[in-house]
């Protein structure tokens, strides 16, 4: 079976970008400038270091209340911490600012800082972006703040509250003028320390009311958006809602397959110029998702369990998985296929803890930056060779890590 993410549809998507490349070449000539800027969280320590990708020097040390997940806005002018123990979260301007011009684009380049707006809640977990916004879910709260990235970047915090009905480890998603909301099962008992599984997914509008049925979706984990569908992973199968018209977004559950094994999916990403999308199938395999064919469904065996894993968005056939090995494999995800594998770290067990620090990866100007705990490091890996070119040190125990920048024309 072959995905319908086919040559055809890759060479379209090339196609666009050859063309969007000749007809800048085409525009009023500028000056082209590049950034790329890593933002680093400690393992244990309540710190966040802006670093210059391409010389390590550190822009920035930002001390927080704790241990910190980052998450990049989908502009990448700011990046979320979430400190789920300490039930805030901090925003950091990354002082990347991309703004389109048809023919081009420009890239204006600022100071990092860190944004005067804080939120505050209980068990912040999961930060979604979303086009212009990024929402937020406590898990304790039972609660979701839509949070207007504009207005931050002005100083402001413009917060639209989404009930989730109940405490629960959740997420919420926009679509459209919609919310998607994981559902909590309101019936079990639970103890004071413990959160109800989640049982469903329901839509609801601008006005909080829930619009049709909840969906079935057991154990609901993991979520990403491509192009303009979101799928949320399940135990039953991957639960895909799709834009509706004035009901509201459609719910489709896709079942797994039955010959697959006994696993299930709990982390989605989702492609950027091409609709599909990668989860994982336990801890030593991997998935590729196409919605919109009559089999999409496409396993993947990995030779050990799963580190971490992302997209490449600047080449949209690349997938970077690493596993406990140390080894860091390229997935071709139009062919399918496992196509490269280079050592790029000593190995790394899931055994533990499962917050234990662990590598991280990020992609940031064709190559793959590897936080390596271990050894105060950030490691840069060449996407093609997947030879190390250099490292750069960074103190303490680093291990959270995005990356935001491009390049774009200067006035």
């Amino acid at each position: 079976m072959r995905l319908s993410l086919t040559r055809n549809r890759l060479l379209t998507a090339m196609a666009a970008t050859l063309v969007f490349a000749a007809q800048g070449a085409l525009a009023e000539d500028h000056e082209t400038q590049e950034a790329w800027r890593i933002f680093v969280a400690d393992h244990t320590q309540p710190v966040v270091r802006a670093i210059d990708f391409s010389d390590g020097t550190e822009l920035g040390r930002y001390d927080l209340k704790g241990y910190a997940a980052l998450t990049a806005s989908a502009s990448g002018q700011t990046v979320f911490a979430a400190q789920s123990d300490h039930d805030v979260v901090h925003v950091i301007k990354t002082g990347i600012e991309f703004s389109d011009h048809g023919e081009h684009r420009d890239l204006g380049v600022s100071d990092v800082a860190l944004l005067p707006a804080t939120f505050e809640g209980k068990r912040p977990v999961h930060v979604v972006p979303h086009d212009d916004h990024a929402i937020l879910f406590y898990d304790r709260d039972g609660k979701a703040d839509i949070v207007d990235e504009e207005a931050l970047l002005e100083g402001k915090a413009e917060v639209r509250t989404v009930d989730a009905t109940k405490p629960h480890h959740g997420v919420a998603v926009t679509s459209g003028r919609y919310v998607l909301v994981s559902v909590p099962d309101t019936e079990i008992e639970t103890k004071p320390d413990e959160l109800p599984p989640r049982v469903g997914l329901r839509v609801v509008d601008e006005k909080g009311q829930q619009i049709g049925d909840i969906a079935k979706c057991t154990d609901l984990h993991g979520e990403a958006t491509s192009a303009r569908l979101v799928a949320f992973g399940c135990k039953e199968g991957v639960l895909v809602a799709r834009p509706g018209g004035i009901d509201g977004p459609k719910l489709e559950m896709l079942p797994y397959p039955a010959d697959f094994p006994k696993a299930y999916t709990g982390t989605l990403l989702g492609g950027k110029a091409m609709q599909f999308f990668l989860g994982n199938y336990g801890e030593d395999k991997i998935v590729l998702i196409d919605p919109d064919n009559a089999q999409p469904f496409r396993l993947i065996e990995l030779p050990t369990r799963r580190v971490d894993f992302l997209l490449d968005p600047a080449t949209p056939r690349n997938a970077y998985i690493l596993t406990e090995d140390g080894d860091l494999h390229v997935l071709d995800v139009v062919e399918g296929e496992l196509v490269r594998r280079g050592k790029v770290t000593e190995p790394y067990s899931k055994d533990g803890h499962w917050r234990d620090p662990r590598p991280r990866l990020a992609v940031a100007d064709g190559q793959i930056a590897i936080t390596d705990p271990r050894h105060s490091l950030v490691r840069v890996v060449d996407a093609e060779t997947l030879k190390e070119t250099r490292t750069i040190a960074v103190e303490g125990q680093p291990f959270s890590i995005v990356a935001v920048g491009g390049s774009g024309a200067s006035h």
